[in-house]
């Protein structure tokens, strides 16, 4: 790798777009309508936690969800089988415990006396529609996870068996993630899946109050829940999607948590004696995924290498990211299962042989046009990607949207040669940041096609032998450090404010559990 070399013009330019970034959206104030974390009559200290982050959710239905600001929330409606807790080991949830009865065949014991919001009473019926719904239909968007489970058998009221249709290493996984959340079999089967989604019912420590798309879902205390009484009266899940609207609210006290501060803000933030910031590394990878259906530009691969190559990953970290970053040539970090150490802070950049690589590939300076299609979340970021890569040659164009329109581009697989994204990892294995490039799932999205990386991945997803199964998730990241289906720009790191009013730690998997956001000390 080459000696990165900055050059005036590009300092410049990054300081440009850094302040333009600083200076982009508007403070709103307080919002009257939020549930702030002031005082109440007599002094005490208040119940409603407020949490801001940049995109809403997708739905109230857990099998119908597909991003991480879905599951952060619904979490706190829904309870898994088993769940993990902040260090992500398996503890239980609904199931008290659980074995392997053979290959094919795992037995969950279920918790009694637990009812849903509406009084429901949970059972084994809940776990078998709950679990053959997901698994069964195929227009879900949690579908994917859960297709090799082909029955769920209720041996008593509070005895399951869950059947795969080969061995699955992942089951436990599976079943601790979104997807897997609990539904009322009762309710659903009597007032159906419309009825549901208006009123949605759990059995978490907190039920559904209201919903209001693109600006808040506020929750409130389950009384009834069975693992003790909430902490909080209420939770409020604020939606802001411009970074600065959200650092105004923080500053201004209508929120207590605010994700995704970005690095401009920080200083300023901890500049108030009673804001602070807080940082932890998160499954997250920020990447560009290519298409490479035959007739785009990116289906050469001289064309994704040059692109890889004309991207400095440590100036972005450096620059947009303040530092909170890991660059890295591929998706499974550490912490998942079958990470490859060796591709891992690692990056490639060589301005002069990307140029080189664009001319053997046929294209002159401005020929090689590319879309690239983002959500407004990372506007900062691909807009030093894009800079970059004209430098190199290639003409770009940004496609930024706003998180929903993103995310029903995402759904309909319809982006054009290329969308940057940010994907995380709730099943803390290599097969959540792969499985994407099988056949059946890259149709359409990548359109990619390895028959290789197809026999590698197939197998992992069976074999019960973990040292293997590393191997071969290892040696498809090998491969994928030289084909770049996707380029990984860098491992994230999530950086939030708070009000000094609560003490909250950031998970690795991005959840925000309201019961691990605890009030501070009075």
């Amino acid at each position: 790798m080459k000696k990165r070399q900055w050059t005036s013009m590009w300092i410049t330019l990054l300081a440009v777009v850094l302040v333009l970034s600083a200076c982009g959206g508007t403070s709103t104030g307080t919002d009257s309508n939020s549930a702030s974390s002031g005082t109440e009559s007599g002094g005490t200290a208040s119940t409603t936690l407020t949490i801001a982050a940049a995109t809403d959710i997708e739905s109230f239905d857990p099998h119908n969800n597909n991003n991480t600001s879905s599951e952060a929330v619904l979490v706190n409606v829904f309870d898994y089988l088993v769940k993990n807790d902040s260090e992500q080991n398996k503890v239980p949830g609904l199931a008290t415990s659980w074995e392997q009865v053979n290959d094919t065949t795992w037995r969950f014991k279920l918790r009694e006396g637990v009812t849903f919001h509406n009084g429901d009473p949970f059972t084994s019926a809940d776990v078998k529609y709950t679990i053959e719904r997901v698994a069964k239909d195929e227009t879900l968007k949690q579908n994917s996870y859960f297709k090799n489970i082909v029955e769920v058998k209720e041996v008593d009221e509070h005895t399951v068996d869950i059947i795969t249709d080969g061995p699955d290493p992942l089951l436990l996984n599976r079943l601790s993630k979104m997807g897997a959340g609990i539904l009322p079999a009762k309710y659903i089967e009597e007032n159906g899946m419309d009825a549901f989604l208006k009123q949605p019912v759990g059995t978490g420590p907190y039920k559904f109050s209201k919903w209001t798309k693109d600006d808040r879902v506020v929750l409130v205390k389950n009384e009834n829940y069975f693992d003790g009484e909430p902490k909080w009266n209420e939770v409020v899940f604020r939606v802001i999607p411009e970074a600065s609207t959200r650092v105004s609210e923080l500053l201004a006290g209508g929120v207590d948590v605010a994700a995704s501060i970005p690095s401009t803000d920080i200083a300023r933030i901890e500049g108030e004696a009673d804001k602070k910031i807080v940082k932890a590394p998160i499954q997250r990878v920020l990447q560009l995924i290519f298409r490479q259906t035959e007739g785009s530009i990116t289906a050469d691969p001289k064309v994704r290498e040059a692109i890889d190559l004309a991207i400095d990953k440590q100036g972005i970290v450096d620059s947009i990211a303040g530092g909170a970053g890991i660059v890295t040539r591929t998706s499974v970090t550490p912490g998942n299962f079958g990470a490859d150490p060796s591709l891992y802070k690692t990056s490639l950049y060589d301005l002069e042989k990307a140029k080189q690589l664009l001319k053997e590939a046929g294209y002159a300076e401005g020929e090689a046009e590319m879309t690239i299609s983002v959500s407004s979340q990372y506007k900062e970021q691909v807009e030093v990607v894009a800079a970059m890569l004209e430098q190199a040659g290639f003409k770009i164009n940004m496609d930024v949207l706003e998180p929903s329109a993103f995310s029903e581009r995402y759904s309909s697989k319809s982006f054009k040669e290329i969308f940057m994204i940010g994907i995380g990892n709730s099943l803390f294995d290599a097969s959540n940041n792969y499985n994407r490039y099988m056949f059946e799932e890259a149709k359409g999205e990548s359109d990619y096609n390895n028959p290789e990386v197809e026999k590698l991945l197939q197998s992992a997803l069976v074999n019960m032998d973990p040292e293997a199964r590393e191997k071969e998730y290892q040696q498809v990241q090998q491969i994928f450090a030289e084909e770049r289906p996707a380029v990984y720009l860098y491992q994230m790191e999530g950086v939030y404010g708070t009000n000094a009013r609560v003490n909250f730690t950031p998970r690795s998997d991005e959840m925000f559990y309201a019961d691990e956001i605890t009030p501070a000390a009075q």
